[in-house]
């Protein structure tokens, strides 16, 4: 993916003449989602037809009763996968989401809670396996909630994540994929049908995954809190609950995170601290959070207490010190909040240096203790080499980098062709980091700005500032309206979107497409292995 793209030329072979087609929401394909909960259902294709709907007089015949019963035990085929991870069965009919069952099989479930039109099961027994299950190596999956598909083949995820996109761009987008198979309609049309051939079709390119999907992650977040007998306790809360599973080793973390959150729990019961409990607010340690840079090495500590003091800091440091050589710096963030929010506003450092560093790709940046920093560096690579790739720089363009936090994206394309990049972020202590990061880096081409980007672009145009491109890349409640307008009033000739959640970007990108711009490709990238999560970056352009 590196190199210069061939992303213009494809504008003009794909064609230019209107926006993408959009597919009718009555419409639904063979293979697609045909059960919703929240954002929908993926279906896999397992090979296996659900078995029809068995008679029953019970739905409809008498107000208020269904076809399956609370605590009661059927034998459900399971026809897709849920956005949360969670298999989809039917029973006479009804729907069910199981956690722990994959599509293509066959099992006996345990209904424990209904709804009107769906209902939820716990897995009993797998009557028939799908060919995907695999044994999850991890010794609590069952019991945690950090994790939702390591008993489904990596690559069978991928395929999963690829069929998110879709359904989503399809559903919630209305927008036409590229050999999909759906029948689609133009949009604001209800009677034609399109034909769905390469100047209509965007195309979802299979999912980038990782070589090696473990030990991925470069930052540990692990809650604290007292057990039934009086011990302290960490790990991850079990699934949909604030009750901890204590546990020393997570798969998915750098090896080094979990031996430093280890050592500290091993400290903290040496000294006698509490942890704090969310019912009293009482108990002194919250969460410890670690940091390493995969590239440096260096590691970062962050107590995070409910308390402004730490008992004993000096023998904290000096055993953290001693046990984790390659500790780089130890802070104390104090978060005296009733909230679920992990760091609190204030920060000081108890040894060391303020931040530590760490490369992605050609680019070094320093890491604070409440710098927001993508926690899985080697896909975060793949993800800016497509940005690159789908921004085609030649070294002339403007463009605007809008949520840019610390500078991230906006350092990449500043280096590697834009001949100058403006970032705006509302975080202003973000921007500080932006700032650094680029002085870190020698980068001049390179200005951020502090607030709203909606705000913050329209002021940088009256000054002469117009862009070629601009990249989003927003939280997962997507784009504000106002900046999506803001955008399309800009009309740039094209828009890099870097999504985290399918079902946002794809409403965006329907206002792009209404807006006057064609949605070219997209590329999902696996950025949290055995989760249901999955990243999107998307080349659009302005059609002429």
């Amino acid at each position: 993916m590196t190199g210069k793209s061939n992303h213009h030329n494809s504008r003009k072979q794909q064609g230019g003449t209107g926006n993408a087609a959009r597919t009718s929401s009555k419409n639904n394909s063979s293979g697609q989602a045909v059960a919703s909960k929240k954002q929908g259902v993926v279906r896999l294709n397992s090979g296996r037809k659900a078995s029809q709907p068995k008679p029953t007089g019970a739905l409809g015949d008498v107000v208020g009763t269904l076809p399956v019963e609370k605590n009661s035990e059927y034998i459900a085929e399971i026809i897709g996968i849920g956005h949360e991870g969670e298999g989809v069965g039917r029973v006479n009919g009804f729907t069910l989401f199981i956690q722990g069952a994959l599509p293509g099989e066959r099992v006996r479930v345990l209904v424990i809670k209904l709804k009107k039109k769906f209902g939820y099961a716990k897995l009993l027994e797998v009557v028939e396996a799908s060919p995907e299950r695999v044994e999850p190596p991890c010794e609590i999956y069952k019991q945690c909630g950090g994790c939702q598909l390591q008993h489904l083949s990596y690559e069978a995820q991928l395929k999963m994540k690829r069929q998110m996109v879709i359904d989503s761009l399809e559903r919630i987008g209305k927008l036409s994929v590229l050999g999909s198979g759906t029948s689609l309609r133009v949009a604001g049309e209800q009677d034609e049908h399109v034909n769905q051939d390469a100047d209509q079709g965007i195309i979802v390119h299979p999912t980038i995954g990782m070589d090696e999907p473990w030990r991925y992650r470069n930052k540990a977040q692990v809650p604290f809190a007292m057990s039934s007998d009086g011990g302290l306790v960490s790990g991850f809360y079990a699934q949909g609950s604030h009750r901890i599973i204590d546990m020393d080793t997570c798969l998915i973390q750098h090896k080094d995170n979990d031996d430093v959150v280890r050592i500290v729990k091993e400290i903290a019961r040496g000294l006698g601290i509490t942890a704090y409990d969310e019912s009293t607010q009482q108990g002194l340690l919250r969460h410890v959070v670690v940091k390493i840079g995969f590239h440096t090495g260096e590691i970062m500590v962050v107590l995070v207490t409910n308390g402004e003091r730490i008992p004993q800091a000096d023998l904290w440091v000096e055993r953290i010190r001693r046990a984790a050589p390659a500790v780089r710096s130890i802070c104390h963030n104090v978060n005296m909040q009733q909230t679920n929010v992990i760091l609190g506003e204030r920060t000081k450092v108890l040894w060391g240096s303020d931040v530590i560093h760490d490369w992605i790709g050609d680019i070094r940046f320093a890491i604070s203790a409440r710098s927001f920093y993508q926690v899985n560096p080697v896909q975060t690579e793949v993800l800016y080499e497509k940005a690159l790739d789908y921004a085609g720089l030649t070294g002339s363009e403007i463009v605007i980098d809008a949520y840019c936090g610390i500078g991230t994206i906006s350092l990449f394309l500043a280096k590697r062709g834009a001949r100058h990049v403006y970032g705006v972020e509302i975080v202003e202590e973000a921007i500080a980091d932006a700032r650094q990061n680029a002085a870190l880096n020698d980068l001049h081409n390179v200005s951020f700005a502090v607030g709203k980007a909606e705000e913050v672009i329209p002021a940088w145009r009256a000054e002469g500032i117009v862009p070629d491109v601009i990249v989003v890349d927003p939280p997962r409640k997507g784009c504000d309206a106002s900046l999506l307008e803001t955008m399309l009033a800009m009309r740039p000739a094209g828009i890099v979107y870097v999504s985290c959640d399918p079902a946002t970007l794809a409403r965006d990108l329907c206002r792009l497409v209404d807006g006057g711009y064609r949605v070219v490709e997209v590329q999902p990238v696996d950025m949290f292995p055995h989760t249901t999560h999955v990243e999107c970056i998307v080349s659009t352009y302005l059609v002429k």
